[in-house]
């Protein structure tokens, strides 16, 4: 029996290795120790922003990696800062994909597979992840405001006041 729980301990834990799925690396982590990371890194999160083609076939964004990719703005989280990292892959890779994140609609949710370039002395120094495979873990998404009926009804209270404070000096003006 101890022989089978140990078998099967060892299946589980290197399943990942079997099917190819490496350890996903935080954006922050690799944004304080962004020598540390330079080489091969898997990272998820939501794109963002734009995707600047380039005339090189190749496409620019941002991956961003914090709160708000789950609970955004909009919908009432106030998670900290925005944490991300600028991202280069084939334009081919974007083929079908929704265009990124902005503050009313989430953007796709994925993870990039690829290189992490540490102060990149071909690009200028700029450090950036060079995407060789993109999966969509979910899809963009429209994010709705909702209207919190309190401070709308406090609104719309003050200003039927105005109005009627309006009119009353209006008469009162015109009768005086």
């Amino acid at each position: 029996m101890r022989s089978i729980v140990i078998a099967l301990i060892l299946l589980f834990s290197t399943a990942g290795a079997a099917f190819g799925v490496g350890d996903v690396t935080r954006v922050v982590d690799i944004i304080n120790d962004s020598e540390g990371y330079a080489g091969a890194v898997i990272v998820e999160g939501e794109l963002i922003g734009d995707y600047g083609r380039r005339s090189d076939g190749t496409v620019w964004t941002q991956l961003n990696d914090d709160p708000y990719v789950y609970a955004p703005t909009v919908l009432g989280n106030l998670g900290g800062a925005n944490i991300g990292i600028g991202v280069r892959m084939p334009a081919a890779l974007l083929e079908g994909l929704a265009d990124p994140g902005g503050y009313r609609e989430r953007g796709p949710v994925v993870r990039l597979e690829g290189i992490w370039k540490h102060h990149d002395p071909e690009r200028g120094g700029e450090s950036y992840l060079e995407v060789s495979k993109l999966t969509l873990l979910e899809p963009a998404i429209v994010l709705e405001e909702n209207t919190d009926p309190i401070p709308a009804g406090i609104g719309i209270v003050l200003i039927v006041i105005a109005i009627g404070l309006g009119v009353v000096r209006r008469r009162g003006d015109a009768t005086g």
